[in-house]
């Protein structure tokens, strides 16, 4: 049986203001939960985080865009719920695409990359 496992290149982009990280990968895939989830709290338990830890890099996320990337919702009959705005979604496939694009200009440099790499 082959136990050798692959080895697996990631692209980890991250937009720092002063000291810190505006947007980054954690809070790009925190907003994926919240878009998927409908709320902070599902999100966060999803991922394995408090809510306030959510709660927190949704606030930093928010602070450090000129529009915010989500909204609550207060009240209402299932009472209220967090909203992934326009701006949150389009951040989301600007973030995706330029992984994709890195991923694919890097493809030839990472393959060779690869074959340098024990097995």
């Amino acid at each position: 049986m082959d136990t050798t496992t692959k080895p697996r290149f990631q692209f980890r982009l991250r937009v720092y203001r002063e000291n810190s990280i505006a947007v980054g990968p954690g809070k790009i895939a925190l907003l994926e939960a919240i878009l998927e989830a409908g709320s902070i709290t599902a999100a966060a338990q999803q991922m394995g985080m408090s809510y306030r830890r959510a709660w927190l890099l949704v606030d930093e996320l928010n602070r450090s865009l000129r529009e915010p990337a989500v909204e609550s919702a207060v009240g209402g009959a299932r009472g209220g719920g967090t909203v992934v705005t326009e701006v949150g979604r389009e951040l989301i496939r600007r973030y995706r695409s330029i992984e994709a694009i890195a991923q694919s200009a890097a493809a030839q440099d990472i393959a060779a990359m690869a074959d340098m790499l024990a097995d």
